[in-house]
């Protein structure tokens, strides 16, 4: 009897079919371009072992060789079209925002307005991060959260950004790595202290979209 898959195996195969499946409709040429890559780079790995008398032995080598690097280059076309996927929707700042899973904690939508602007609260070693995404007039509803923060949280670093394309604002597509690199204000203490106190401050709870993004947005390396 075949010995059953292991869910962790089971989880890695789905998440890779899910990208398979996006990719090639987000970005139908992709696969080619990998699969191009793939050759070129076992063609490379034959004529250099032609030169140095070892065709067959290079040949061998480039073949891992060369899935890797069309693995990698399917990586960065799928991770393009996971973005792609939520653009433009209502709480795409938020998908991105909960895919970010060590060290940070998201609220999404704590504040809503009639537009549908939205405010989402992050909770990390930076302090609180209020995260906007909408019309202009979401400013001033980050504004509004700020202040309701700094009066609930004292003495606490909260650091407000919007989501959006214009001067000032963050891509969506940056907005991890934006989050990543803020200094960091709290101990691992005082984050859990502050994480606490913000959970009896509640928030509002809003759908968000269901675009594939694996951990990071990105498809994992194994």
């Amino acid at each position: 009897m075949a010995e059953a898959v292991q869910p962790e195996k089971q989880g890695q195969m789905a998440v890779l079919k899910d990208a398979f499946a996006l990719t090639r409709k987000e970005k139908p040429l992709s696969l080619v371009y990998c699969g191009l890559l793939f050759v070129v780079v076992l063609i490379g790995s034959i004529f250099a072992g032609k030169g140095l008398h070892h065709p067959v032995y290079f040949g061998i080598l480039g073949i891992p060789l060369a899935l890797l690097a069309a693995f990698f280059l399917f990586t960065r076309f799928a991770n393009n079209a996971a973005f792609s996927s939520i653009e433009n929707q209502m709480g795409a700042g938020a998908s991105v925002l909960m895919s970010i899973r060590k060290g940070f904690t998201t609220t999404p939508a704590v504040a809503v307005s009639r537009n549908q602007d939205m405010v989402h609260r992050v909770v990390g070693r930076p302090g609180i991060i209020l995260v906007g995404e909408g019309t202009p007039a979401v400013r001033q509803l980050l504004i509004d959260e700020k202040r309701k923060m700094e009066r609930f949280i004292p003495g606490i670093t909260v650091v407000d950004l919007i989501v959006g394309d214009e001067a000032g604002q963050v891509k969506l597509r940056k907005l991890q790595k934006t989050i990543k690199k803020l200094p960091n204000t709290l101990t691992k203490n005082q984050m859990r202290e502050v994480r606490n106190r913000v959970k009896a401050i509640g928030g509002l709870s809003m759908p968000i979209p269901k675009g594939p993004l694996p951990k990071g947005a990105k498809v994992p390396r194994r």
